[in-house]
């Protein structure tokens, strides 16, 4: 009998009361979530949980609270209203963790939602662009339910799953969600330039998505014999891949070949994994997993944050007490570049936000969540130059940051640095 069924039967098997994981990022499989949202009237006390997904979340739609309750690993756009409106809630966990989450049934897990390539003529098909805790989800969950998708990468590591493993198959011929590449912005340049001086050659690098990652990518042009051991790449990558500049031949793991446990890019980032075995995909267990990172000779992680406070105290997952993002890896890859041999931990972000609201602030907003201590920051950069925080004093340290904050700003910072610790700068 054919597993292939349509997205209406597939989602027949979530039954009220159960948890349901879907995968996340560009590979979100939403004609399946489509599908379960359609049935809401039948359903009661379902549990949607997932990282960061992309497209529409229905199931989010608050009018559907008896239905649906959206558990966020890391919150996404599409779901951030659910935690003011009540059908939603935030699980803070290092992305390293959230395998173990499952596989040691803290959370346990019904039904899991997947998005996959065909199978090939062995019965296997990929994760492709998203591999961070599916794996895990598949082998923890008592049903599967596929969305198969021609267009979807076939990329190696730990994203092939057998068909065997699949209770359930749906046809997709859909566009994988895709990331264009914003134009980058002068400040944003000078960002990139200065944590481009902070990579030497034979480096092993981190970094995620957005202007200020691409920035740097694009100043790395003459270095040479670089790795990549990252949560997530983008577009930005393939160029210096291409050209050889990342070949990762100095790594210290799986050498030769680029990590990666998710990626969001454009089309053409989608064309240059498929079926390219330079590009391996594991569990973010193993990816972001602190003793493993820590292997790779001079590892650069390079992130950003919300604000940084001028004791290096790093928010990165909300806005005073609004939660906006989550955890995610960013202490995982600060921690393993901290202890990597010539590592360093990159804070990237610009000295004000876009209505000009000062980002290196006297004190985090209240409520505010800290992702990166003060004792775990390294270097924290803007466009206005870069302060090395390591083995330095509070005083030195309020001194470097409100050097690299916004002019407009300083006087202020060093004004209530001294009201509260009656010490001058």
């Amino acid at each position: 009998m054919s597993k292939f069924v349509s997205a209406a039967v597939a989602v027949q098997v979530v039954q009220p009361g159960d948890r349901v994981y879907v995968q996340a990022a560009a590979a979100t499989p939403n004609i399946l979530t489509a599908a379960l949202a359609e049935r809401a009237a039948e359903l009661k006390d379902v549990e949607v949980c997932h990282m960061h997904t992309e497209g529409p979340a229905p199931y989010a739609d608050p009018k559907l609270a008896d239905s649906f309750h959206v558990n966020s690993f890391f919150i996404g756009k599409n779901v951030r209203h659910t935690l003011a409106a009540g059908n939603g809630s935030y699980t803070p966990v290092f992305l390293s963790e959230l395998p173990r989450l499952f596989r040691k049934k803290v959370v346990t897990l019904d039904v899991v939602f997947i998005h996959i390539s065909p199978p090939d003529a062995h019965g296997y098909c990929s994760l492709g662009v998203s591999v961070e805790a599916t794996r895990a989800a598949i082998e923890m969950a008592k049903r599967v339910v596929a969305q198969v998708n021609p267009n979807m990468p076939r990329t190696f590591g730990d994203s092939l799953v057998h068909i065997s493993e699949i209770d359930y198959l749906v046809e997709a011929n859909v566009p994988i969600y895709s990331h264009g590449t914003d134009a980058i912005t002068e400040q944003e340049d000078k960002i990139g330039s200065y944590v481009a001086s902070l990579v030497d050659d034979g480096s092993t690098l981190q970094m995620g998505i957005g202007s200020i990652p691409n920035a740097a990518l694009t100043k790395l042009v003459h270095h040479k014999n670089l790795g990549l051991h990252t949560e997530m790449f983008s577009d930005g990558v393939i160029d210096l891949i291409e050209n050889g500049i990342i070949n990762c031949n100095h790594k210290g793991v799986v050498k030769g070949r680029a990590l990666a446990t998710f990626l969001l890019g454009s089309k053409r980032l989608y064309d240059f994994v498929n079926d390219n075995p330079f590009i391996e995909m594991r569990e973010s267990s193993f990816v972001n997993d602190t003793a493993v990172i820590r292997r790779n000779p001079k590892m650069v992680a390079i992130n950003s944050a919300i604000e940084v406070d001028v004791t290096g105290q790093v928010c990165a997952d909300s806005i005073g007490s609004r939660m906006y993002s989550g955890v995610g890896g960013q202490m995982d890859f600060i921690r393993g570049a901290s202890l990597s041999e010539g590592g360093k931990a990159i804070i990237a972000l610009p000295s004000v936000t876009k209505n000009g609201e000062n980002k290196i602030v006297p004190f985090l907003k209240e409520g505010a969540g800290v992702v990166t201590t003060r004792g775990h920051v390294q270097y924290v950069v803007t466009e206005y130059g870069i302060a090395d925080l390591y083995g330095k004093t509070l005083k030195q340290r309020a001194k470097a940051l409100i050097n690299i904050a916004h002019p407009m700003h300083r006087e202020a910072i060093d004004n209530a640095y001294f009201n509260t610790f009656k010490v001058s700068i």
